[in-house]
């Protein structure tokens, strides 16, 4: 059955801006309204700068803002969030005016350099993303008035007089106000400059967009007007918002073009060697399981050996995992890492008839087979595949992509000894993600035993999940074994996340430093906020014990490891009987 188009986000937006009694308009607003896949993946943005009165130059920084947010934001990765998509537009604008400051005349005076606010709101789906710096204002209509839904940066004195306490291209970096919030059809929001919010009343404003209901450009006009009969001094700029719809959270233009792109396709069979494919010929069977078949392949038309994986005929009526198996080649062709599995490129593109995904064929072996061939690892060993594993995870995580299934059988190193992460089923899209619908539960697609127990719970992951996964496969590379036995899969409730009982690295068989158990003890903590911060943190640790973990390792052996302590003890005890008999003996 073919899909239905999904329900666009519709909005009309009215603006007007006016210099008053000013000889030059310092002020700048626009609107970025894109229709199809760009409105879906990236929302619609409106934007208003107000330079400060000091600066001659200011209007040229306030027009470079709005202009940077309403353009380079659409630039950015659609794997990445609203909030880390603008942020990090409206941070490079604010270090390039701060640049163009230092270059000019007004280096040593700020407040005749590149210096604006900005407001910001981005509507995607069915949230709003608010960005804020300075004192320009967003409101929401909130029955009959304005709700103020930013803070204005302005720090006011003694004697009565007021300045800003932060803008855009004062300092190097700048502190970004950010909030999101659902809307609905009918909400309506509005942006304005201090010339016009101080001296126009929210009730007035009510009453102007009510009387220009359908035509929001006489309403923002007549609002300036009233702005400047009632004697602004200042440049007045505002900018309304009306939602007309919101989509349905669940159609993400990505994820409907996926599934239509999926429903076009047939579900192929089982394969076999010799078998020709897609312009492919089988060459014999990598992998088998409940959730695909692997196989590699030769390309007819070059001769590459290529990894073709296909769904499982056991899922042929789980449409949600059909949806997402279509999504993993799109995930691999955003992630430029050695450590990352790529997908197969090179051959002549051709129309597919079946559902599968070709990607790059590596020839080397898994980690779990690794493990077995390599049971007492040294340290250098497993220091330099956790350092690879933990740069593919970068990879993910600076497209803002969690992996959530990093285990032994999905992490290959081949003959040369380059590691590389594979299988992006259980992978997490942050943008893709907004576009979904919130759930309690968020289902958990990895290994349980390598899952975070936070997820387990039903909380949302975190770049964190992907580090408790690490800090477990290196506990396993080190001592063959689990840091928490079959209790670690098995955590349901915060009453099984408090039994949790950490097993120390530390035994006669797998001898490690005492204070490398320290660092895989809070890789791998129950609680995400007391792990490591950061991936780097985490790999540094394995190299260079901190004073923390020196400290830690002077308790005593008894609170360290009380079994080592006991079978100690029980040793010392033994030889000692044994020396006392052989005493007794020769007394006799």
């Amino acid at each position: 059955m073919p899909l239905t188009t999904p329900a666009l986000l519709q909005v009309r937006v009215g603006q007007h801006s006016n210099a008053g009694r000013k000889s030059v308009n310092q002020d700048f607003h626009g609107a970025c309204l894109p229709d199809g896949l760009q409105r879906q993946s990236k929302g619609v943005a409106v934007a208003l700068a107000d330079g400060i009165g000091s600066s001659d130059v200011s209007d040229v920084a306030a027009a470079a803002a709005v202009h940077a947010l309403l353009v380079d934001y659409y630039c950015t990765s659609d794997a990445w969030s609203v909030k880390r998509s603008a942020q990090c537009v409206i941070a490079a604008t604010n270090s390039w005016l701060h640049a163009q400051t230092r270059r000019s005349p007004y280096r040593f005076d700020q407040d005749r350099g590149y210096v604006c606010t900005l407001s910001a709101l981005i509507i995607k789906g069915a949230t709003a993303h608010l960005f804020h710096v300075g004192d320009t204002r967003i409101h929401r209509v909130q029955g009959r008035t304005l709700e103020q839904l930013t803070e204005d940066h302005r720090v006011c004195m003694a004697d009565g007089r007021s300045y800003l306490g932060r803008a855009l291209g004062v300092q190097p970096q700048t502190e970004i106000d950010y909030r999101s919030l659902p809307v609905d059809a009918g909400d309506v929001f509005v942006l304005s400059t201090d010339g016009v919010h101080e001296h126009v009343s929210p009730g007035a404003m009510m009453q102007a967009i009510a009387a220009h209901a359908h035509d929001l450009d006489a309403a923002a006009r007549s609002i300036v007007q009233q702005a400047l009969a009632q004697g602004s001094p200042d440049n007045c700029t505002l900018q309304i918002v009306a939602i007309d719809r919101v989509p349905q959270a669940d159609s993400g233009e990505v994820l409907h073009q996926q599934a239509q792109q999926r429903a076009q396709l047939r579900l192929p069979p089982v394969l076999s060697a010799r078998q020709q494919f897609e312009g492919y010929e089988i060459v014999r069977e990598l992998h088998a399981s409940h959730r695909s078949h692997v196989y590699l392949a030769t390309a007819l038309a070059s001769g590459r050996q290529v990894v073709l994986k296909t769904p499982s005929i056991d899922r042929r009526e789980d449409h949600a995992y059909l949806d997402r198996f279509v999504l993993e080649e799109w995930i691999a062709r955003r992630i430029d890492s050695p450590h990352v599995l790529r997908p197969a490129d090179g051959d002549p593109p051709r129309p597919r008839e079946h559902l599968f995904v070709a990607m790059e064929y590596v020839h080397g072996q898994t980690l779990a087979q690794w493990m077995t061939d390599h049971p007492r690892p040294s340290l250098a060993q497993v220091r330099d595949i956790v350092g690879q594993v933990a740069r593919g995870l970068q990879a993910f995580h600076r497209r803002e992509m969690l992996h959530l299934d990093l285990r032994p059988e999905n992490i290959l190193i081949d003959a040369q000894g380059t590691v590389k992460i594979i299988d992006f089923g259980a992978v997490q899209v942050a943008g893709l993600a907004e576009a979904q619908p919130a759930s309690d539960t968020p289902p958990v697609l990895g290994n349980l035993h390598y899952t975070a127990p936070e997820c387990l719970l039903g909380e949302a992951p975190a770049p964190s999940a992907d580090l408790y996964a690490l800090g477990v496969l290196t506990y396993q590379m080190l001592t063959g074994r689990l840091p928490y036995g079959s209790q670690g899969a098995a955590v349901r409730t915060r009453a099984d996340l408090r039994r949790l009982q950490y097993r120390s690295a530390l035994d006669e068989h797998h001898p490690i430093p005492a204070w490398m158990d320290a660092v895989l003890e809070r890789a791998v903590h129950p609680q995400p906020h007391k792990r490591q911060q950061a991936l780097t943190e985490f790999v540094h640790d394995l190299h260079h014990p901190g004073a923390a973990y020196l400290r830690q390792n002077r308790q005593p052996l008894t609170e360290r490891n009380p079994l080592l302590f006991w079978r100690s003890l029980s040793l010392l005890l033994g030889l000692a009987v044994v020396v006392l008999l052989g005493m007794i003996n020769s007394l006799r």
